[in-house]
């Protein structure tokens, strides 16, 4: 009796929803039954209903109206889920209970990939954990796989959600609507987590209440906003369709004040913010959202601290993150940029100094700092973010973060330079004997200046020509790469923790001397055996051997610290004679 079905309900009936549309809390907006819809897609139903309110005629389709309850004779219809763009009436989708009720029950097709073993977010990322770690290759991999979603209902359009941001720049905003909007996210300024007025009702979730889902809180918030269709125990339904699709998903749920609905020709939205964090989401399905009050969704703390050229004080952000193997990248990235860009963009010329920690539970931690200079971001957001995407994404174990820190200098000024001239010494040499290299670097405002290293011969090396090459933290990375590619491959989650320290701890504020020797030894998986005699590597080199084994690559190295950035390189050639 609590429920009406289909087979019940007939063109004209007249209906009402419960939903918020401002100060005054929950109200009824009255509707009428157009018909009902069989297979509107695959496997899936819809009550067509007009709205007869004045205040939805004026408004049109609002964001924020997902999941609205439509009663018809007292009995629950449904939930308000699509519309039709570029509609002149108030014609909206509903989704049927029965079809809410039934989430998480096996019977609803799942958007995405499903997850396994609980770990949230989406399966089937096509990471390469065989080859050396390309963090710009995890970068566009991730992005990619975080956009593969579309919101299409057979022409209509589901009613977009807002996700409303607080203490994120403009520009930081439009890199969120690129990526969300795919997923029907709106993405809107507002306000951060407030609380009740004193004397005033705590807030519930109940049907037609504001429900929404915060992705990151704390001194920087993004939260997505929907409305509450039904309550059963413990168990909240919403929104009337998917949130991202993921089937089983961890993500905390929150009630909400709904400030006022602002009327937008291209869509208006419910400006609201999160009041209180009282449960967590666990299923997200074609039909709707499952959350169940009282429990707790894993989210991770992130400290972001920025000391800037223009600003007095040095500033400390402190948020929460969701815990997902997608998502937190990405909020991550948002959240990082949001900090940094408070006080407005960076200037054309700048350096950033940076720090980053990653704790991980049960495992050792991620932590490297560096240097960049005149890219913006882009290094430091490519680094956090494919680090995490790996770590939360590997095929070896499931990986708990326990924490992310940021620290971060600004300074309005380059330091990119390249390399003038190299002189050596002397370019024919005998073993055991001493070269002597000077390097002049220059910049375009710091002019040249001149850096010397000096190179011992070894004393048993062959006759011979041998290559010298003065470079730059990329070429030396490259290097590394290309002769100990072992390194920066990873097996198991602490090999994937050591070869994430290798590649970002290489400094790019360093000069690097490499004088490239004959191959000796051998490396067998990631065990480096660089004197092995020839006569044992031939024995080990056996076609019946499963193990991998490359031979050992040699080199003489020096660096120096410059305190600029070098981006090219310069190979010379040197002779040892007998």
């Amino acid at each position: 009796a609590r429920y009406i079905g289909l087979d019940e309900i007939v063109p004209g009936m007249e209906a009402y929803c419960l939903t918020e549309y401002g100060v005054a809390g929950i109200e009824k907006f009255g509707l009428e039954v157009v018909d009902v819809v069989r297979n509107v897609d695959p496997g899936r139903d819809a009550i067509l209903v007009r709205g007869t309110d004045e205040r939805f005629k004026q408004t049109g389709p609002v964001a924020g109206c997902s999941g609205s309850p439509v009663y018809i004779g007292g009995r629950l219809a449904g939930a308000l889920a699509f519309t039709w763009p570029y509609a002149k009436d108030p014609l909206y989708g509903a989704t049927p209970i029965a079809e809410m009720l039934a989430v998480g029950r096996g019977g609803q097709a799942v958007r995405l990939d499903s997850t396994d073993e609980g770990r949230t977010g989406p399966a089937g990322l096509a990471l390469d954990f065989t080859a050396p770690i390309d963090f710009v290759e995890v970068d566009r991999q991730l992005r990619e796989r975080l956009v593969r979603a579309g919101r299409g209902l057979q022409g209509a359009n589901y009613l977009p959600c807002p996700l409303i941001t607080s203490g994120v720049p403009a520009n930081v905003r439009e890199q969120l609507s690129a990526v969300f909007e795919p997923f029907g996210l709106m993405v809107v300024a507002g306000g951060g987590a407030g609380n009740n007025p004193a004397g005033a009702e705590k807030a519930r979730l109940v049907p037609g209440a504001c429900l929404a889902v915060p992705m990151v809180s704390g001194d920087i918030s993004m939260s997505i906003y929907g409305t509450v269709t039904e309550v059963v125990g413990d168990k909240v339904y919403g929104f009337g369709h998917y949130l991202l699709g993921y089937g089983p998903i961890d993500l905390p749920i929150a009630t909400a004040k709904v400030h006022t609905v602002v009327s937008n020709i291209a869509s208006s939205f419910k400006l609201a913010s999160v009041t209180e964090t009282v449960g967590a989401l666990t299923t997200d399905e074609a039909a709707g959202v499952i959350g169940q009050i009282g429990a707790e969704a894993r989210t991770i703390p992130l400290t972001i601290q920025v000391d800037r050229y223009n600003d007095r004080t040095r500033r400390s952000y402190n948020c929460r993150l969701v815990h997902n193997r997608l998502l937190t990248p990405f909020y991550l990235r948002m959240a990082v940029a949001g900090a940094v860009f408070q006080l407005g963009d960076l200037p054309l010329d700048h350096t950033i100094e940076y720090k980053v920690a990653i704790g991980i539970r049960n495992a050792e931690p991620v932590t490297f700092e560096n240097v960049s200079s005149s890219v913006g971001l882009n290094e430091i957001i490519i680094e956090s973010y494919s680090a995490l995407g790996l770590l939360m994404n590997n095929p070896y174990q499931s990986v708990e973060i326990e924490s992310i820190t940021f620290n971060l200098r600004i300074t309005p000024q380059s330091i990119i330079s390249h390399i003038w001239s190299v002189d050596l010494s002397d370019s024919q040499v005998k073993a055991g004997q001493t070269v002597d290299v000077g390097v002049v670097v220059e910049s375009v405002l710091a002019g040249k200046r001149k850096y010397q290293c000096r190179l011992d011969i070894p004393e048993d090396l062959a006759p011979g020509k041998y290559e010298l090459t003065v470079c730059g933290q990329r070429d030396y990375e490259q290097f590394l790469v290309k002769s100990v590619p072992h390194r920066f491959i990873a097996q198991s989650l602490p090999g994937l923790i050591d070869a994430l320290n290798n590649s970002l701890r290489i400094d790019r504020n360093k000069l690097y001397f490499v004088l490239a020797l004959p191959p000796g030894g051998v490396v067998l998986e990631n065990a480096e055996l660089p004197d092995l005699p020839a006569t044992r590597a031939l024995v080990l080199q056996d076609a019946k051997r499963v193990l991998r084994m490359l031979p050992h690559s040699h080199w003489l190295e020096r660096s120096q610290d410059i305190e600029r950035i070098v981006i090219d390189k310069n190979v010379l050639r040197i002779t040892v004679e007998k």
